[in-house]
């Protein structure tokens, strides 16, 4: 738009990929070429892929370069997941031939094989090349850093926290988004990811720290290719085309975000990892109940507004609509918002946190939780707000 405001900005490259490969069969054509002529593999999956055709198949490719497979990863992945899984590692561990980690699945998966790489280097000062085949469309796979859950008791009831490890060692070496390996993904966690890789473009456009290029330019793309793509893919699930169009929308979405941007991105990923962890809600499950209540409520900050109605190009070509602006940012930041919330309505993902569980004498802890103790009375309310609309 021709009198955006551009903000002073810095972007700091972060550690990217080596090697991005996509399209179908993109696996079976350049994966051993990807590995050291001697290095042994990891699978690292859950156990619903493990049920697959897919797992035969990679271990097939792998052939004799295939060392084991660890398939007890679970959702929300726990402390006693990656020590369980270090230690098949380190006792089958005896040539010092090289060890690569291959990560199959969505954000559980991928973040587990960063912990372990960050673990087994713990215990032998050595980080270990990790390649992803994402068949979510999380990003887990874009970011130097995971996170793993930790349950501890107390007088009342257990607690379980998210801890989160970033470190430029462990950057994923090599992607493949090949459509093959997506195509046992569930319908709800294939959208819902897709969900959560909008809240990523989103939530980039009101960070203070988000720089207009590369990722504000990508972030941009990403909403509309996601607005466009999402409905279509629901539609027609076996199409291989819009599968690698989502998985690089999704990478597009936060690939680019620089080193100097911490884990969170703003509110709606602050409460879905508050939420995922303590209720077990899917993180694209939360994304989908969060984002576009938090855009509406973030549309009362003028500077935030500003950005939002950015995304408003990208609704239009989803939709068709012509021209949407008003003019008024606060009104059409208000609109991208439940224009989100309507994409979740079609998809068939608005959840209430009444359906996990979650009652209403539990919102001052998730306030607290996610505001912390040196949030100040605005916020919480802010917070407070949101979660309340959840209900």
């Amino acid at each position: 738009m021709a009198n955006t405001q551009i903000p002073q900005g810095h972007w700091q490259p972060g550690p990217l990929p080596k090697d991005i490969y996509y399209g179908s069969g993109c696996v079976a054509r350049h994966l051993l070429f990807c590995l050291a002529p001697s290095s042994r593999v990891f699978v690292i999956t859950n156990t619903s892929l493990s049920k697959t055709p897919l797992l035969p198949q990679l271990e097939s490719i792998l052939g004799a370069q295939h060392a084991g497979t660890i398939s007890s990863i679970k959702q929300h992945v726990s402390l006693s997941d990656i020590e369980d899984a270090l230690s098949t590692i380190l006792s089958t561990t005896h040539t010092p031939t090289p060890i690569t980690l291959l990560s199959l699945g969505g954000g559980s998966a991928i973040d587990a094989t960063k912990i372990i790489s960050y673990k087994y280097h713990s215990a032998t000062r050595s980080f270990l090349p990790h390649i992803a085949i994402p068949t979510t469309l999380s990003g887990a796979e874009c970011t130097p850093g995971g996170s793993y859950t930790i349950t501890e008791q107390s007088p009342t009831t257990p607690v379980t926290t998210k801890k989160a490890i970033i470190h430029p060692d462990l950057a994923i070496s090599t992607i493949f988004y090949d459509p093959i390996y997506a195509a046992h993904t569930p319908p709800t966690l294939w959208l819902s990811t897709g969900i959560r890789a909008l809240d990523h473009a989103t939530e980039c456009m009101y960070h203070p720290l988000a720089a207009e290029v590369p990722w504000k330019a990508l972030a941009l793309f990403a909403f509309s290719e996601l607005l466009t793509c999402l409905p279509l893919s629901k539609a027609h699930p076996t199409d291989d085309n819009l599968t690698v169009r989502l998985m690089l929308a999704a990478y597009a979405s936060s690939g680019f975000k620089g080193s100097n941007i911490g884990g969170e991105l703003g509110l709606s990923h602050r409460l879905g990892h508050v939420l995922g962890s303590a209720y077990g809600i899917p993180h694209g499950i939360t994304s989908c109940m969060t984002l576009g209540r938090v855009v509406c409520v973030k549309a009362r900050d003028r500077d935030a507004a500003a950005q939002i109605v950015r995304l408003i190009p990208g609704i239009e070509a989803g939709d068709g609509d012509g021209r949407l602006r008003t003019g008024d940012d606060y009104a059409d930041a208000v609109q991208v918002g439940k224009r989100i919330q309507g994409l979740a309505r079609e998809l068939g993902l608005e959840g209430k946190l009444g359906d996990y569980g979650v009652e209403r004498d539990e919102v001052e802890r998730i306030v607290r939780r996610v505001v912390g103790d040196e949030g100040d009375e605005r916020e919480m309310k802010e917070v407070e707000e949101v979660v309340m609309r959840l209900f």
